[in-house]
């Protein structure tokens, strides 16, 4: 049996590209881009590059769970 091909690891770091935050995230960079216009992911911007703080991720993934929590998703039946 042949283990599953990984993406590579993505190096912890204070800010991410887009395409780094989309494979920590497992969301499309449509997506990622929807997230930042509307406001539920901050992004800086360097020179031409649009980077995201790790940071933001965090606050990202901890919304997500709020969410959920409050909707009652987050609990098991």
């Amino acid at each position: 049996m042949d283990a599953p091909i990984l993406p590579p690891a993505v190096p912890a770091r204070h800010l991410y590209t887009v395409d780094e935050a989309k494979r920590l995230l497992s969301m499309s960079r449509s997506v990622i881009y929807e997230l930042m216009r509307a406001g539920r992911l901050l992004s800086v911007k360097q020179g031409r590059a649009r980077l995201i703080p790790a940071k933001a991720i965090q606050q990202y993934v901890d919304q997500l769970i709020q969410e959920a929590e409050v909707t009652g998703y987050g609990h098991a039946a």
